[in-house]
Parts: structure tokens; sequence; C-alpha cells
């Protein structure tokens, strides 16, 4: 069980071993269902809510027990929450864009992406010293607006 985000989960996982080529993806030894039961804790009347995913790798079975593959699904989600969703919505004001279409939304989107890829890359090439995306962009619209404003 584990407590968080105003709720009680509980995770279970049944894993099976594959070969690629009866399962059709290459490299995949391992497929893994986990299921997750949620309880409101702001809400005791509320019924719980279960959610199955399915995952896929190239783990073998001998090579990482259940509460190991467990860990790494939470960190590897934990990552997306805290890194990359977090710079998408919070820096660039993803959920609160009101793009009209679904192009004008995909085209958005893909900035977004390149944006923060960008700025991955330039961190990785210690290219530069700020240490969030959003002071990267506060950098780089004032260094590149500024020489503008000055004529």
């Amino acid at each position: 069980m584990e407590k968080g985000h105003g709720r009680l989960d509980d995770r279970r996982l049944a894993r099976v071993a594959v070969s690629p080529e009866e399962i059709g993806l290459c490299g995949c030894c391992q497929v893994i269902a986990v299921e997750r039961e949620s309880f409101d804790l702001t809400q005791a009347d509320k019924p719980a809510t279960v959610e199955n995913r399915c995952y896929a790798t190239s783990l073998t079975l001998d090579q990482r027990d259940e509460a190991a593959i467990l860990a790494s699904i939470r960190g590897h989600w934990s990552a997306i929450e805290n890194g990359t969703h977090y710079r998408r919505d919070v820096t660039l004001g993803e959920d609160a864009c009101r793009a009209a279409g679904r192009q004008g939304a995909a085209v958005l989107a893909s900035l977004r992406n390149l944006t923060d890829s960008v700025y991955e890359l330039e961190k990785e090439r210690k290219r530069t010293k700020v240490d969030t995306l959003k002071s990267r962009c506060q950098q780089k619209t004032f260094s590149t607006v500024w020489p503008i404003l000055q004529h």
C-alpha cells in the first residue's frame, strides 16, 4: 500500500516470460500487468477505482523481482510527472493553452517537446548554466529580444 495525492493505492502485478517472436516485439522477454486499486482518502464513501496497465520489457523474469519491477514502473512515471509533464504544464503552460483545433494543438505540443529537448541537450553539453527550463526560456527570450529593442 502506498499513500499520496490524497489516496491510498494498492498495486498487484502479474508477469509472464515471452519470446520476442511469440509477442511480436523485438527484444521483449517479459510482459507485465499491473492492477492499481485506489481509495480516495478525501471522500470515504466514494468506491475504490481500479486501473489496469500492461508493460513489456527486455528484462528476463530472473533479472528483477516483483518489488524491483514495481519500483521501476513507479520511478518511470515519477520522472515523467516531475520532469517532462511539469515542464510542459507549468513552465510552458500547456494546460492553460486554449489552442483552437487539433492541428494547432499538435504543432504547439511539438514546439514544447522541441524546447524541452533543446534544453536537455544544452544541459548535457554543458552549454547552459541555468538549472531550470523556465530560467533558460527567460534567458533566451531576453537575449534574443534585447538586441532588437536596442535599435
